[in-house]
Parts: structure tokens; sequence; C-alpha cells
């Protein structure tokens, strides 16, 4: 009798966590298990911006798939169709031909991207902040800029180096602001003629509110304490072009720009509409309680990319956060288990508990059971909590270190921006 195959599509919160659980759960040869993803290994993005702050080494909020989930079969590539018709994927590796896999289940776990807009030059000259890879570019950008604005008797382009612009007042956008911004303003003591006055960081927010998820109060703080460290921070103001990193502004505000980060919403990957999955109007697989995939009894799905009921809110869908994420993996694993055992599943239920921001350092924002914390008692909240979170003890151990020797040293204030053309200096050797 053929060993039953699990196919898990894409290796983030959902993903892995998933694949871990299963790991654990499954009887020797009772199924094997398959992980495709781009990336052989999994971010716990709640950590990105204190890695681009140098908080935390950027390797330290990555997972290795290979080295946590050494009971199954690990793909690196992109699968570009999941077909539940014939219940089969296709998949192309980073190199050599495409393959085409047979699963006897499915989880569809690839995660979101960025949602872009249609703004005239957003493309060309903006940045995301999804991954450790524009993460590390940013840093890097941030830190480069403070090098040239400090070797340039040129007063237009110290401006245009100086300033920072972020579009996008939830989560991500506020925090990678703000830790960049306390990254910066840190190390412009070791640059000649720099101060954080010279500076200009601009928060752009089509609503009228920022951090809606800490409520109304919590967001108005923050708001307050990002413009008391000088940061302009515009609500109800939306990006109307970016041509030639030429920032136009819905308020009527113009100026010019190094500096382009797009934080504003994400959207279900793409794959989700590749094959015959039943998709709602924003593009989520539809799903029942207990995450399987409408019309099947053998398809699932969850997290950013699935329509995942609320039991605690009915009417409503779980919102796309890591909090969701980590716990529907354990209950969709559980739920695949019973399947392939022929036993009941059970359905999806958590109570959002609430959220936590970091500000920089010392600084954050957080409102946990309707309770309503901020500065350093937020940023401390912050902090236990995602260690906690974190997978894996040999990570918790390196982050938890990283964080002891910032007590003690000064963060890293190197710009490796040559990292991402590493052959430049070789070819420019080749050449003379």
């Amino acid at each position: 009798m053929a060993v039953p195959r699990i196919l898990i599509v894409g290796g983030g919160y959902v993903g892995m966590y998933t694949a871990l659980r299963l790991q654990r759960k499954l009887r020797r040869g009772e199924a094997l298990v398959t992980v495709a993803d781009l990336d052989s290994y999994m971010t716990y993005q709640p950590f990105l911006p204190e890695a681009a702050a140098g908080n935390i080494e950027a390797r330290h909020v990555v997972v290795p798939l290979r080295r946590v989930l050494n009971r199954c079969q690990i793909l690196s590539g992109r699968i570009t169709q999941v077909r539940l018709a014939d219940r089969k994927a296709e998949f192309e590796p980073h190199e050599g031909p495409a393959l085409t896999i047979a699963y006897d289940y499915v989880v569809m776990a690839p995660g979101s991207i960025s949602r872009l807009l249609p703004v005239p030059g957003l493309a060309d000259n903006g940045i995301g902040f999804k991954t450790i890879e524009e993460a590390i570019a940013l840093r890097n950008h941030v830190l480069g800029r403070l090098d040239v604005a400090a070797s340039t008797p040129d007063p237009e382009v110290r401006r245009r180096a100086l300033t920072f612009v972020f579009v996008g007042g939830g989560y991500a956008g506020v925090e990678a602001l703000a830790e960049l911004e306390d990254m910066a303003a840190d190390a412009c003591k070791y640059f000649d003629g720099l101060s954080r006055a010279d500076m200009r960081w601009v928060l752009v927010e089509a609503t009228d509110r920022i951090l809606p998820e800490v409520g109304p109060d919590m967001g108005r703080w923050t708001a307050q304490q990002l413009r008391e460290r000088g940061i302009e921070v515009r609500m109800g103001t939306m990006l109307k072009s970016a041509e030639g990193r030429h920032i136009v502004l819905s308020d009527g505000d113009e100026f010019d720009t190094d500096t382009l980060v797009w934080t504003a919403g994400v959207k279900p990957h793409p794959l989700v509409r590749a094959g015959d999955l039943p998709v709602d109007e924003k593009g989520r697989v539809r799903v029942d309680a207990g995450m399987r995939v409408h019309g099947t009894d053998f398809a699932f799905a969850a997290g950013d990319c699935a329509a995942v009921p609320d039991l605690t809110r009915p009417g409503e869908f779980c919102p796309p956060n890591a909090q969701h994420a980590v716990r529907q993996a354990r209950t969709l694993a559980d739920n695949v288990l019973a399947t392939l055992r022929g036993q009941p599943r059970r359905p999806y239920r958590h109570k959002y508990a609430g959220s936590v921001a970091s500000l920089g350092l010392y600084k954050g924002v957080a409102q946990i059971y309707g309770r309503e914390l901020r500065g350093f008692p937020a940023w401390f909240m912050h902090r236990t909590y995602h260690l906690t979170r974190m997978p894996t003890f040999n990570k918790k151990t390196r982050i938890l270190m990283d964080w002891t020797l910032g007590l003690f040293f000064p963060r890293e204030i190197v710009s490796l921006g040559a990292i991402e053309e590493p052959r430049k200096e070789f070819t420019l050797s080749a050449r003379s």
C-alpha cells in the first residue's frame, strides 16, 4: 500500500509549524510530508524591524527548514499551480526541469505579497518590508545615505539623502520607521556635521489613524510620540507619485528622496488563483472553521492566503497576522492527521489577545486583553512575547545574546551596501 503524500505549499509560519507538528505526531511510515517554498528558511517577521536596526543579527531571525524539519522532504523552488481536480501541483526548482508533484493531501500556505497601488514611480523606486533581504538592504541603504550626506558639500544631494519616506501606518510601517529612525539618530554622532535635526522622516497614512490594532487612544499616543521625535506623521494623506524619486503627496507637498518604503498592506499570494482553488472576492482561499477548503476533504489552507472564519466574532475572518497563523497551524496539522486517520476534525477558535509594537530601543506601545501599555513596559512586553514565539531554542538563545551584548556595546554603523553587487570590484579590477 502506497504511503499517503502530504504536500505543504509554503514554508512560512503556517507551512513550517504545520510540518513541524505533523513531523512530531505522525507515526513512522504513516505519511510522507513535502514542504515546497522559494526559500529554504522561515522568517520570523515581527523581528524584521529589529534586524533592520541592528539590534538582532539578521541570520538569527530566520529558521532553516532542513534543520528543523529533518524528517520532511524540502523542495526549494516555486510552486506555480495547485490543482484539486487531479491532486497535482506544478513545481519549478531553482535550476533544472519543472516537476509535477502528486499528492493525497495538500496544505496551502503561500502567505501574502505586498499590495501595490498604481502609483507612478512606485515599482521603480520603492522597497517593501516583508523579507529579511529587504530589511538588510534597507539598513545598508539608510546607513549609506548618512555616508553620502556626510561626504558632500552639495545641499541638494544632502537633503535628498537625509529624507526617508514610509508609506503605510500599520505595524510594518510604524515599527520599521521607528526602529530605523532610532538607529540613524544614534549613528549620527559618528558622522561629522550630521545631527538628528538634519534628517527628515515622513510617515504617510491614507486613513485618519495609525496602528489601528492597538486601538484609537494608543494610536494617537503613538503619533504624538513620533512627532515629538521630529517625525512627520501625515494622516489622511496619499502618495500620488514617486517618479524620479520626486515625492508628490495628496496634501500638495512635494520633495525629493532617496528612500521610499512601501508598507501599505498585503494581499494573498497570486498562487491561490493559479489553479482551481475556490477563492473569495479578496483572493483568499475559501475554507471552513476547520480550515478545510470548501468542496474538498483533502485540501486545507490557513494564514494570510485563507479566509478563516473567526468564531469569536461571528461573520468576521481572522486577520492576517503571526498570532493567528501560528495557532492556526496547530489546529490545521491536527485536522490533517484526523482526516488521515478517519477521525473528526475540530474548528479553529482563538480570541485575539492583543497587540504589541516596538518604537525603538526602550520604547513601545501595546494593548493586551484591553489593557494599555506604553513606553518601556510595552517595549519589554514586545521583546518577551516574540522571544517566546521564536522557533527553536537555538534561535531564542542567539537573539537573547544579541540583546545582552547590545546593553554593553553600541550598534554597528557599517553600511555593507556593496553586498548587493559583490562582483562590482572584481569586474573593475578585470577591466583595469
